[in-house]
């Protein structure tokens, strides 16, 4: 497999996007914070490139202001909208450039490279299968104490934690990329670093060669589910926050039946009637344990609405209810004691609990996790999570304590 940075990350926070984005290549236009990212990004690269001088902080605005006015901006449900949303991004991106150049004149750096591209092979020692890991580097600089300094620039309005940056996949798979692509360097110290442009602050770590080991073992179980997904064409949503900066959320059938109802409710078989169900579950639900039988009557229908619309969140008056599916493992713990018992693990477990089970497989070897998860009988486990009056402009955080 051919993979990168991004496709993992996007594979990790929902397997459907990924799905989306690098199975089916289903093409969508640039929402406004990605349009405004890579403008900024295309600037920055233009101003630290000499020939022979350096640009003028005059044309770098310049050259900002060329790349924002070929843009095409998708919609987004978080953005303003109309040119009022445009112009606060123009502004901000040339008040921001401006504060760049100012504290960052281009010739007091020993700039390596410039949207440096790497590969490098990564292969399973369980499958004997070589992957290839690439991906491009916004910035590589050689400091004056000879250390190599790897840079990403950030236009997020969030600044990371230091130890977000300790862990921050990106720059360890940048840091394997960048010893492959010129090995010398393996032997400087390498300083990654995250530049948060709104910020104005820069935030760097480094890595031991152990932890860049257990990168490359993340990564490969990483791919290795990727490509069991793929052959099964498994790739469930994984709704969160960032719903709302993704390009596919009018398609996702987390989110399919809100746009639908929107504005084209009058084509919706039943959705009046899904209208009153909606709501009735909601207020049975408040009602708790008393109206078990009936709730589980109106899932029935609801389930089956959602098979016919091929939807996995439907929408009505007073909230939405989300249909989610997992598999859970029930364990013949009389076989798993003999397994445990004999390495002194047992114990951890007691009295026999599945959910302590599930726990300690973590902390278990390959060989000993492989051994337990293939005494697992899989079932699916089917919940309805609810969440009360929905927008479009709600965060998504839904109640999991549904059935």
């Amino acid at each position: 497999m051919r993979t990168s940075y991004s496709n993992i990350e996007s594979f990790r926070s929902c397997p459907l996007k990924y799905k989306y984005q690098n199975i089916d290549r289903i093409k969508t236009p640039k929402n406004i914070d990605s349009l405004f990212g890579s403008a900024v990004h295309a600037s920055l690269k233009f101003m630290f490139q000499k020939g022979p001088l350096f640009p003028t902080l005059d044309e770098v605005v310049d050259h900002f202001r060329t790349t924002w006015e070929q843009k095409k901006i998708a919609p987004s449900s978080k953005e303003m909208t109309g040119m009022a949303a445009e112009d606060v991004y123009y502004k901000e991106g040339i008040a921001l450039l401006e504060k760049f150049y100012k504290t960052n004149a281009p010739w007091n750096f020993n700039v390596v490279d410039l949207e440096s591209r790497f590969e490098f092979e990564a292969i399973d020692p369980k499958t004997g299968e070589k992957h290839i890991i690439s991906g491009s580097i916004d910035r590589v600089d050689k400091n004056a104490d000879g250390s190599i300094e790897i840079i990403d620039y950030k236009t997020k309005r969030r600044m990371a934690s230091q130890k977000d940056i300790d862990d921050d996949l990106q720059l360890s798979i940048y840091q394997l990329g960048l010893v492959k692509k010129w090995p010398h360097f393996e032997g400087n110290a390498i300083k990654l670093t995250l530049y948060f442009l709104k910020h104005g602050e820069k935030i760097s770590s480094q890595r031991t060669g152990r932890q860049l080991d257990e990168v490359r073992q993340s990564v490969l179980e990483t791919i290795r589910e990727i490509e069991t997904r793929t052959k099964n064409d498994d790739f469930p949503p994984s709704p969160s926050g960032l719903c709302d900066w993704c390009e596919y959320k009018q398609m996702c059938p987390m989110w399919r039946h809100m746009y639908k109802r929107q504005y084209e409710a009058e084509k919706i078989k039943n959705q009046e009637e899904l209208n009153q169900y909606v709501g009735e579950y909601f207020r049975l639900k408040d009602q708790n344990s008393k109206n078990t039988g009936r709730l589980n009557q109106l899932k029935t229908f609801i389930f089956a609405f959602m098979d016919e619309q091929k939807v996995e969140r439907v929408f009505g008056d007073e909230g939405y209810l989300t249909r989610t599916m997992k598999d859970k493992n029930n364990f013949d713990l009389d076989k798993i004691k003999e397994i445990l018992e004999p390495i002194g693990k047992w114990q951890d477990i007691l009295e026999p609990d599945e959910k302590k089970l599930e726990k300690l497989l973590p902390r278990l070897s390959d060989e000993l996790r492989e051994k337990i998860l293939a005494l697992a009988k899989k079932k699916k486990e089917v919940r309805l999570n609810m969440k009360k009056k929905v927008t479009l402009d709600e965060e998504d955080e839904e109640d999991e304590n549904g059935e």
